[in-house]
């Protein structure tokens, strides 16, 4: 009776201790709890339960471990000696938890947000391959959308452990596009297969000597059946095209970009009347101007004197005499702007492209110079964004530079009107009653005839041709 009831006041006193976990012992599969006796006793304690499924295996510690089990206490050693006693007699298998070590090390590289207006884009290119290692920010692919072309950039430094997605595929932002391995373990290299383990080459056995066979005797040949002299093919008919052969076509799929200025270009013929009218600019003191002064512009503003800032502030100044041409409709409302953004066409490999320039009519010759030069590189190396496309209420098409000599441009929607200028070829002209020869150029300006006439349209042109004729009319305003 003392015994139980000194057990009893144990168990209650200990129910608050921690609980210790051991490790497998041979059969003993586990011991649920080990309560250490009352604070300043001796170093003794007692164990609620051990399992042991193979009792009979223990040896000469099997009544011990009887004992234990039926909760009896054990004064004689303390719990230490107790395990290390059991693990005396037989084998020890140490348990292991394994834990997760890739949860901090991989992470993933997903396709960024590309617009308010760009829901998806398709996976164009990969620029590096699994095993490679990249940087933080650094490119691994490109998103060609129908608008721009966007980086997937590595978010860790590390190795591209593989690649999720494949060229071609229809991508979302928020997409998972890779998988970066920061410490670079469990990366995929390209490595050739090695032939490390070669199969040992079997000796071939020896062929047995062939057997004689008697020849049958020869038979006589058969007689040749006369030949039937087949119709000849049938003539392709006069009305039949001949086409050539499928080998020599290429079939190639149109980029996003492509398709959807393709799009843009068909909406506009059917949604504006369109009309285009014509002029032609002497560009002699403009091209003096630039000759005079651009080693002193370059000097000072650090950008070379172009032909493009001379339009770009003659069109700033007819768009001021004419903010009809600036206008656009929208629904049975006309909306006039009171900005000037002047949308530049840039053609590109994969296509055609207009970043703008914000708040032309607040720059001089040397900012739109700067402006015009950041964007062109933007546009050839396809980094442009979609904020610097944005909008534009007018836009100015330069096909001189290919060498064009006439052509009606169409505008670029929703905008109302677009100046098209052309190359610079020398004419004979009637200045002062004697023919000289002048550089003349060929500008043309096609038009939404909703909204804007004949009159307002040549008038446009006509200040266009005055500012460019004589650049000083800019600093008097006349």
């Amino acid at each position: 009776m003392r015994h139980g009831k000194m057990l009893g006041i144990l168990r209650r006193k200990a129910a608050s201790a921690s609980s210790y976990n051991l490790v497998n012992y041979g059969s003993v599969q586990s011991i649920g709890r080990a309560r250490p006796a009352l604070t300043g006793s001796k170093s003794h304690g007692y164990v609620e339960s051990i399992l042991v499924p193979e009792a009979q295996t223990l040896g000469r510690n099997h009544n011990l471990i009887q004992q234990i089990h039926q909760c009896a206490p054990v004064c004689s050693m303390p719990l230490r000696n107790v395990v290390s006693s059991l693990k005396t007699d037989f084998s020890t298998q140490l348990w292991t938890r394994s834990f997760s070590s890739d949860s901090g090390d991989l992470v993933d590289a997903v396709v960024p947000f590309m617009g308010e207006s760009i829901s998806d884009g398709t996976l164009a290119t990969f620029l590096k391959k699994p095993g490679d290692r990249v940087e933080v920010d650094e490119p691994i692919a490109q998103i060609e959308t129908d608008k721009v072309t966007i980086d997937v950039a590595s978010p860790e430094a590390g190795v591209i452990k593989e690649f999720v997605a494949k060229e071609g595929d229809t991508v979302e932002p928020g997409t998972k596009v890779a998988i970066i391995s920061k410490s670079g373990e469990g990366a995929t290299t390209h490595v050739e297969p090695s032939d490390s383990d070669p199969q040992p080459p079997t000796k071939a056995a020896p062929e047995p000597a062939p057997a004689k066979v008697e020849k049958p005797p020869p038979t006589p040949p058969p007689k040749e059946a006369p030949k039937v002299s087949s119709p000849p093919p049938p003539k392709p008919s006069a009305s039949e095209p001949q086409l050539p052969p499928k080998d020599r076509e290429r079939r190639v799929p149109m980029t996003r970009l492509r398709k959807r200025v393709a799009t843009r270009l068909k909406d506009s013929q059917n949604t504006f009347a369109l009309l285009t009218t014509f002029n032609e600019v002497d560009m002699t003191n403009l091209m003096k101007l630039r000759s005079e002064y651009k080693e002193a512009f370059l000097e000072k503003h650090g950008v070379k004197l172009g032909l493009m800032s001379g339009f770009v502030k003659a069109a700033v100044s007819g768009l001021q005499n004419q903010p009809i041409i600036n206008a656009v409709i929208d629904g049975d409302d006309i909306i006039y702007r009171d900005y000037i953004d002047i949308s530049i066409a840039v053609g590109t490999p994969k296509g055609l492209v207009v970043p703008v320039i914000r708040d032309a009519e607040k720059m001089n010759f040397a900012e739109i110079e700067k402006t015009i030069n950041g964007l062109a590189k933007k546009a050839n190396s396809g980094s442009l964004s979609i904020d610097e496309m944005a909008g534009g209420s007018f836009t100015i098409s330069n096909g001189g530079v290919y060498g064009s000599l006439l052509s009606t441009p169409i505008i670029n929607p929703p905008q109302s009107a677009i100046l098209g200028m052309h190359s610079i070829v020398n004419k004979p002209m009637v200045v002062g009653g004697e023919i000289k020869a002048r550089p003349m150029m060929y500008i043309a300006l096609t038009y939404d005839h909703r909204l804007i006439d004949g009159r307002e349209a040549v008038f446009f042109l006509r200040r266009i041709k005055d500012v460019v004729e004589d650049p000083r009319r800019l600093l008097l305003d006349i």
